[in-house]
């Protein structure tokens, strides 16, 4: 018996066109039937005005009800398969009872050049592997009737069955007297090949087999479409695992604790909108017991943004000096960015560079585009907008200009991304700066509960809707 199989099973039972055929590989008497030389017999029948396939009757089964019970119970259980080869399974038995074959055999010429093909199915192997997952246990012939067919890729009936004992098909067709050959295509070409075998001589009827090669080329379609989906589950199952693990590498760039900032309480809160972002924020140690804080903001989203953010923090925390003014690390991150990283991509970065001195109780900053930072004072709200210049990596040679705050003790600083103003409800309206500054001035608290009620508001706002950007939140509060 020869050994293992793609694509689908097989139906059948048909009449007989009759033609003597042979060909270089073998010598066998072909009864063929020709798809597009039909009997007016096998054309649609009408039934109130809607053209309907005509189907053999089931054996046992007279009745109209019957019937459809019967395909009703088939297409369900196969929209409920997930695996391909149980799908074809559970075609190939419910074809099975409109027409019964005493045996089948499924070919393909994908990934294979010709003449040769692989044998897919066999209804006569005891182990029956699975085409999709096992194609190495898959036999391949390189000549003879099977590659004719298939390449010729024309359905047919033949009757009368003969192969020559030469033939590499000659085991597969041993004691079979007749079968269907219907080509199953892909792009405009037949890819398979179903073959239903009867023991019987004439043992297949002609009207009905127009509308079977129709009915096995749609279900080659949907079992094709299911690989592709199971493909593309795999490729995103991959995908998103590569993505989690530069997520994970991505936050291992962030600080893994804060510091503790003499006369300074200090927060922060990051969040990404898919595995990976573009957000950034870091806290340098720097001479003279100073802190720098930077809050950064990469255009776009997912990896592109990850890998500019990372570019970034290397490219800060290689930064050579001075450590003041901070308008010279943002002349430098903007100069490295425009030589090595955006020659050809569209992105920028925004930035906000502060240098806080704890026991002067100041802030120096330079701003590259980025949300201005709020500054509560009491009941008052102030914006840190006095020191902006254009995004990192937009011109060549762009300067910054810095500005110092004096801070007082209770004053509170929050910097922050635009994923937080840019939160959508799912009215279509936007959080806003107007929400994020009410937030703010609701009530005197420390960093972490200031950053704990600007997020209770984004999720009351949000309302459960699934974050659409990457968002940051730095807080500090001085004492």
């Amino acid at each position: 018996m020869p050994a293992p199989p793609e694509a689908s099973p097989v139906p059948t039972g048909f009449t007989r066109f009759t033609k003597q055929s042979t060909t270089h590989h073998a010598r066998h008497r072909w009864a063929f039937f020709l798809f597009g030389h039909l009997p007016r017999a096998s054309a649609p029948v009408a039934c109130n005005n809607v053209h309907m396939l005509r189907l053999p009757p089931i054996p046992g089964v007279n009745d109209h009800a019957g019937r459809l019970e019967k395909i009703l119970r088939m297409v369900r259980e196969m929209s409920q398969q997930t695996e391909p080869l149980e799908l074809v399974n559970r075609f190939g038995e419910g074809i099975r009872e409109f027409l019964p074959v005493d045996g089948y055999i499924s070919l393909s010429i994908r990934d294979i050049e010709p003449p040769r093909l692989r044998i897919t199915r066999y209804s006569g192997w005891e182990h029956k592997p699975d085409p999709w997952n096992d194609k190495a246990a898959l036999p391949i012939i390189d000549r003879g009737m099977f590659s004719d067919l298939i390449y010729a890729a024309q359905p047919r009936l033949i009757h009368g069955l003969q192969v020559d004992d030469s033939d590499p098909a000659k085991p597969y067709l041993e004691g079979f007297g007749s079968m269907a050959v219907i080509p199953h295509f892909h792009e405009g070409q037949a890819k398979n090949m179903a073959i239903a075998l009867k023991r019987d001589p004439d043992g297949f009827d002609e009207a009905y087999f127009p509308e079977f090669v129709l009915i096995h080329n749609l279900f080659g379609r949907v079992t094709n479409n299911l690989v592709l989906t199971k493909q593309l589950a795999a490729a995103h199952k991959q995908l998103d695992e590569e993505m989690r693990i530069v997520g994970d590498i991505q936050r291992s760039l962030l600080p893994q604790e804060l510091p503790e900032i003499p006369n300074f309480d200090i927060a922060a809160y990051y969040q990404t909108a898919h595995r990976a972002g573009g957000d950034y924020y870091d806290l340098f140690p720097l001479p003279e017991g100073r802190w720098g804080l930077l809050i950064a903001d990469v255009s776009g989203h997912g990896t592109p943004a990850a890998v500019v953010m990372a570019a970034t923090h290397a490219m800060a925390h290689a930064y050579p000096g001075p450590d003041m003014p901070p308008s010279k690390l943002l002349t430098y991150l903007n100069d490295k960015l425009i030589d090595r990283y955006n020659t050809h991509a569209v992105m920028f970065v925004t930035a906000f560079y502060g240098v806080i001195d704890p026991r002067k109780r100041t802030i120096t900053y330079s701003s590259a585009g980025h949300n201005p930072p709020r500054l509560r004072r009491g009941r008052e709200l102030s914006r840190l907008d006095e020191a902006v210049g254009v995004p990192l990596g937009v011109l060549d040679g762009s300067t910054y200009e810095p500005t110092t705050i004096q801070l007082e003790p209770n004053d509170v600083l929050l910097c922050y991304t635009d994923g937080v103003t840019e939160t959508f409800s799912p009215d279509g309206r936007m959080f806003g700066e107007e929400r994020m500054d009410r937030a703010i001035l609701a009530n005197e608290c420390d960093a972490k509960a200031l950053i704990g009620r600007v997020l209770a508001g984004l999720r009351n706002f949000e309302k459960g809707l699934p974050v659409q950007d990457d968002r940051t939140l730095v807080a500090l509060r001085v004492k």
